[in-house]
């Protein structure tokens, strides 16, 4: 992450509520380490606790703090795979690239439940998230798209027709849905801390409030702060949307975007199972989708739509709060309290873009809104490559990382036409 990265935390509900954590110093002085990993958000963890667990001495370089970015303020949801599915991905690349990929779709979700019960993390975790269709086109999307995870092995999809959605979902004007009872939803900031702390307790390092001035490539890497520098045999960029200015040949291929979300006061028992009545998570199969869900206390959760190049809008509550009044206008006279906006980032063709600079120098980013699933499995192939086995990180590094149409310059007003295109579509049911 750059020195320009803002510090200040968001006001989220999810750092309200988060769990304790230890005050970790700023880099300072020398040190020399075999891995430094920069960004302390799930894949930069990740990595960082799969190589520790394999004896390597780690360090990791924070900006902010842990969780600070899109890890620490997402919606929560265990969605697998990855943001183009791989009928896409076999049409744009080959059967052999789609099984690769296919054979990893759902192992994220797997690797975040291992890392919760082998290390006991308190983050909340609850089964089942539900796809909805809002017209016929998206149902019939629907069921191609359980026949496609079942050709890859996930068996526990349900196909929710009519009105059936309603079992879970107390809404009108969804045309069907579609549950993967394999997700989940969860607590992220809650997961990322207790990730962090596992990876402590193996010996690792992270330094907060250090942003990365520099980097220089070579054997080993430096890396400097304003206060410090780490020598590294090998390095993890895990800064994924903050990562500003340090590798620039990669900023032109990647955009970032923000998402807002809201969260209401508590609601009583009944209102809650009222809305969900088995707690799942949610989300509409838009192009600019909605998502929401309970939390622990009761509130309801809401998130959607896209803000292309990661600026915060002026009013979140504005924004969102027509949206969830939308899906479940009897919480007209609900008070919301929390509102904030999370980056992530996207790409051109929305897949992950993994790579090595310099033979020594690894990178991971670009999940498009699937951030919470694949950067978990992102640690565990940068693990595995830096362990020689390549095969299948290199099912990713070798997909190809398109630069947006127009540079950095035009990406946002390309993408916002694009995506009215889209919106138009979903609204006429196209």
């Amino acid at each position: 992450m750059s020195a320009t990265t803002p510090l200040e935390p968001a006001a989220s509900w999810y750092a309200a509520s988060a769990n304790a954590a230890p005050e970790r110093p700023p880099l300072s002085g020398v040190v020399s380490c075999d891995v430094c990993v920069v960004g302390a958000g799930f894949t930069g963890i990740s990595a960082a606790l799969h190589l520790a667990e394999q004896g390597l001495k780690v360090m990791v370089l924070e900006a902010a703090c842990v969780g600070y970015g899109a890890s620490g303020r997402n919606g929560g949801q265990i969605v697998n795979s990855y943001s183009r599915d791989m009928d896409v991905i076999e049409a744009r690349f080959g059967a052999r690239t789609a099984q690769a990929l296919g054979d990893m779709a759902f192992e994220g979700n797997r690797i975040i439940r291992d890392r919760i019960a082998d290390y006991a993390i308190d983050c909340d975790l609850r089964d089942g998230n539900l796809f909805a269709a809002c017209n016929a086109r998206q149902l019939k999307g629907l069921k191609e798209h359980k026949a496609l995870w079942e050709r890859y092995g996930n068996t526990s999809l349900e196909l929710l027709e009519g009105d059936a959605y309603q079992r879970e979902v107390s809404a009108e004007g969804y045309t069907g849905a579609l549950v993967d009872h394999s997700g989940g939803h969860l607590h992220p900031l809650n997961l990322v801390l207790g990730e962090a702390a596992a990876f402590e307790s193996l010996g690792g390092v992270i330094f907060e409030h250090s942003p990365l001035v520099s980097l220089e490539h070579g054997s080993p890497v430096v890396l400097r702060t304003a206060a410090g520098a780490i020598r590294a045999e090998r390095v993890v960029m895990a800064g994924n949307a903050y990562l500003h200015g340090v590798l620039p040949e990669l900023e032109g291929k990647s955009m970032p975007c923000g998402t807002q979300i809201i969260a209401t006061e508590p609601l009583a028992d009944d209102v809650a199972r009222g809305l969900l009545p088995n707690g799942m998570a949610v989300e509409d199969c838009n192009y600019l989708l909605d998502y929401y869900r309970l939390t622990r206390d009761n509130r309801l959760l809401f998130g959607g739509g896209v803000n292309y190049g990661g600026e915060d809008p002026a009013d979140i509550k504005a924004l969102i709060r027509p949206k969830l009044l939308k899906v479940f206008p009897q919480l007209a006279s609900v008070r919301i309290d929390y509102a904030w906006s999370g980056t992530f980032l996207m790409t051109l063709n929305r897949l992950p873009q993994f790579g090595v600079l310099n033979d020594n120098v690894y990178y991971a980013q670009g999940y498009s809104g699937h951030g919470v699933t694949c950067s978990h499995l992102a640690g565990r192939l940068i693990s595995e490559v830096m362990r020689g086995r390549e095969g299948r990180f290199d099912a990713f590094a070798n997909l190809p990382h398109l630069p947006f149409p127009g540079g950095r310059l035009l990406r946002v007003p390309l993408s916002a036409v694009g995506a009215w295109y889209y919106q138009t579509r979903d609204r006429l049911g196209l």
